[in-house]
């Protein structure tokens, strides 16, 4: 709650910097050479990552081959890592580019992988108009660290 009711952060929390020692606070699993896999804040579902340049951009076109290939291979690994961990039955993988897509950042571009569970759909959802997730942040995020050891 100190993160939704504090004042916002400056900068951009996708631009992580080379401080590994923070890394659970911000919910970094993972850097790569080009790229980096952090467990979203707002989460759709348990386990919900986020997979991202390092470069900060929001555009698409304007990456590299290798930042873009590199990209793909990220979402894949962790893809399979999220496998290994949760055992969920599918996954929702997207990228949103712009507001009008439903970019909550729209400077940095990053692709959300949301494990899904047969049956996770509740009331909730439908009716109040909010997400129960069972498991703390912090809980999911130490669950998932042994498993992005190796990206």
């Amino acid at each position: 709650m100190a993160y939704i009711e504090g004042a916002p952060t400056a900068g951009c929390f996708l631009c992580v910097g080379e401080d590994a020692g923070a890394d659970e606070a911000r919910l970094l699993l993972a850097r790569a050479r080009r790229t980096l896999v952090m467990l979203n804040r707002f989460p759709y579902n348990s386990g919900h990552l986020l997979v991202a340049p390092l470069r900060h951009t929001g555009a698409l076109e304007g990456l590299a081959e290798e930042e873009a290939a590199e990209l793909i291979v990220t979402l894949q690994r962790a893809t399979d890592r999220l496998q290994q961990a949760l055992h969920p039955d599918g996954f929702n993988i997207g990228l949103n580019l712009g507001k009008a897509a439903g970019a909550g950042l729209e400077e940095h571009l990053h692709f959300h992988i949301v494990p899904r569970w047969n049956g996770d759909t509740n009331f909730m959802p439908v009716l109040g108009e909010a997400k129960v997730v069972p498991e703390y942040l912090v809980a999911t995020y130490r669950k998932l660290r042994p498993f992005f050891d190796r990206l």
